[in-house]
């Protein structure tokens, strides 16, 4: 049975493939020129700025489920190279709100009569946002943020995952294997991402559960949900208002240690991801505030995210690795995560692995050094070898975006130095120790009794030799499916040569028109043989080039070229971290770049243009 949204997704297909025609049109052609034949052509980073931009406006264009996605996507660089990347993070979900009589209407479905459920409704919102908008109203005398969601939001996002679902079989055809894997997983990892936030009951229940492990802290501020004001698509919770955490002209006004405060930010995450197990998913500087008292207030809780115990066993043994510089330890930890292919070249990424943490102690690089790591990593990592399971998808988009604000409020911040002081504070290098010198004896038991048991099971094996009676079983793995293009290219030759052989027989010998005919018949049937014969030798692997981003070193260089423009913040010295400077709900965007807000129709679409406030 077709549904109204199914129609409405086959309705917006279209559209979705129209707008994204130029950037398919022009990868088409960057890997074969004129499409189906032809050498790649060179693509410049700003070649790749410019597309992204024009991605970045498209994104807006077809409404609030691509601007979430793109916010995703700007955290995936297994996904998109860091051009793109770099474009990306500055995305804003800073749209006009819904008509209040719409609000209203979604408020009374799910409390009853607004003069009856509240003493007093500001019907002017504080902010608004693709997904919902956030109102301030007094409840039982308390002042109170109301969060609504945007009327009629579900059914658009609903036909928009459809599409999205429907596309990512044809582009993982022009991707290589690790791209694929991570677009599957970011079509699964997106659909529950924007659910999980429309659903605010879930968020209710997420913010209690956070609060209550933050309730003996003195620097850490969670407002508490009202659950007689709140259902599914309406969340009050008390009012905190703050300064900005980004605002560090303020905050050097109201005295507040900034330092201190990127120490607190970076041990709360710490403690959220490694001991709670559960943690805030969203930290831009939009929502998060500072109290006069250096307090961090912490908001919208819709994006969250769960962490199981194998995972934090490794998030724990990735940071004691990188506080010892430990780069074999580092490897290991991402390859066991399922973030690093265990395929890549290990020599290469350890060389990436000590720019990064000399990076992000905040040290300087020498730039023949991050070129001669980059050429070394384009000439012998083709696909790009960070690879992100669903779990740990938004582990990365937290690390990015928080060390982002760190960096922000200390360009010197340490974090090697402040993960390593928890860790040990938590007891967690002890703990470590303890199960390494466990293993260590575990190993040592087992080698010892391998001294008994081996030998007499490879004396059988020599008798078996020896009566020349041994029998080997060899399982070939073909993950890259060698052999089959292999196979292709035999029966591609074979039958080219066959047709060119009998081509030329029959036209030499044969003596009637019809001869001359069928030769040529034989030759022009030949053809799509030759073709395929000659894609199987050139066809790449169409994997992403990779790339390491130094997010200090960027930086640094961005300041030098744009002395009067912000430069943004950072990448995360986490599994798989590249740059990313804070965006998201309501915040305004970074790089100094402003965009106007944007009025939806009611398909998604836009009715105003694009003012970026730039110059070519």
């Amino acid at each position: 049975m077709v549904t109204l949204v199914s129609l409405r997704a086959y309705r917006r297909f279209p559209l979705v493939i129209y707008r994204f025609l130029p950037l398919i049109w022009a990868f088409l052609r960057d890997r074969k020129r004129f499409i189906v034949v032809g050498g790649s052509r060179t693509v410049t980073r700003e070649m790749r700025l410019r597309r992204a931009e024009v991605l970045l406006d498209t994104l807006l264009t077809l409404g609030p489920t691509f601007i979430k996605l793109g916010q995703i996507l700007s955290t995936r660089p297994d996904v998109l190279p860091a051009s793109y990347i770099e474009v990306l993070s500055s995305l804003q979900d800073d749209v006009p709100p819904a008509p209040w009589a719409e609000s209203r209407r979604v408020i009374e479905e799910e409390l009853g009569p607004v003069e009856e459920v509240f003493d007093e409704f500001d019907t002017d919102p504080i902010s608004g946002a693709s997904l919902g908008q956030v109102y301030v109203a007094t409840y039982d005398g308390q002042e109170v943020a109301v969060k609504v969601r945007r009327p009629g939001i579900e059914e658009l996002v609903e036909a928009d995952l459809r599409i999205i679902k429907w596309s990512v079989p044809l582009l993982t055809r022009f991707v290589g294997q690790g791209q694929a894997f991570s677009l599957d997983n970011l079509a699964e990892e997106f659909d529950k991402t924007i659910h999980q936030e429309m659903n605010y009951t879930r968020e209710q229940r997420v913010l209690r559960e956070i609060r209550a492990n933050f309730e003996d802290s003195e620097r850490i501020v969670i407002p508490e949900p009202v659950a007689g004001a709140s259902g599914p698509r309406v969340l009050t919770m008390e009012y905190l208002p703050g300064t900005k955490i980004s605002d560090t002209a303020a905050l050097d006004s109201m005295g507040v240690d900034r330092t201190e405060l990127a120490t607190t930010l970076q041990r709360a995450y710490l403690q959220m991801i490694a001991e709670d197990g559960v943690f805030h998913a969203d930290p831009h500087p939009g929502n998060l505030s500072v109290t006069p008292d250096g307090q961090i207030i912490f908001y919208d809780f819709g994006m969250s995210g769960r962490v199981d115990p194998f995972i934090q066993e490794k998030i724990i043994d990735f940071y004691i690795a990188v506080a010892n510089q430990d780069i074999d330890g580092i490897l290991d930890s991402l390859v066991e995560m399922g973030t690093l292919s265990p395929e890549a070249d290990r020599k290469v990424m350890a060389d990436v692995m000590e720019l990064a943490i000399a990076d992000v102690r905040g040290e300087d690089i020498e730039q023949y050094r991050v070129q001669q790591v980059i050429e070394q990593v384009e000439s012998t990592i083709y696909d790009f070898p960070l690879r992100l399971p669903q779990n740990m998808a938004l582990v990365l988009r937290v690390a990015t975006v928080v060390e982002g604000v760190c960096v922000t409020l200390d360009p010197d911040f340490d974090f090697i130095e402040v993960a390593t002081e928890y860790l040990s504070e938590e007891g967690y290098l002890e703990d470590t120790a303890r199960r390494l010198a466990s293993d260590a004896a575990t190993q040592t038991r087992d080698t010892a009794r391998a001294l008994f048991t081996v030998p007499p099971k490879l004396e059988n094996v020599l008798d078996t030799v020896e009566r020349e009676d041994l029998a080997v079983n060899v399982t070939l793995e073909d993950d890259n499916h060698v052999l089959d293009r292999l196979a292709q290219r035999i029966a591609y030759s074979v039958l080219t040569a066959v047709g060119g052989l009998s081509a030329a027989i029959i036209y030499s010998f044969g003596s009637t028109t019809l001869d001359v005919y069928l030769s040529i018949g034989i030759v022009v049937a030949t053809l799509p043989m030759v073709f395929f014969l000659y894609r199987s030798f050139t066809k790449d692997k169409g994997g992403l080039r990779a790339q390491p981003q130094f997010t200090r070193q960027s930086m640094r260089e961005r300041q030098s070229a744009e002395a009067d423009e912000g430069s943004g913040a950072a990448g995360a010295m986490m599994p798989g971290a590249v740059d990313r400077a804070g965006g998201g709900d309501g915040d305004a965007a970074g790089d100094g770049q402003r965009r106007e807000r944007r009025d939806w129709d009611d398909d998604g679409g836009v009715a105003i243009g694009v003012d970026d406030g730039r110059t070519e």
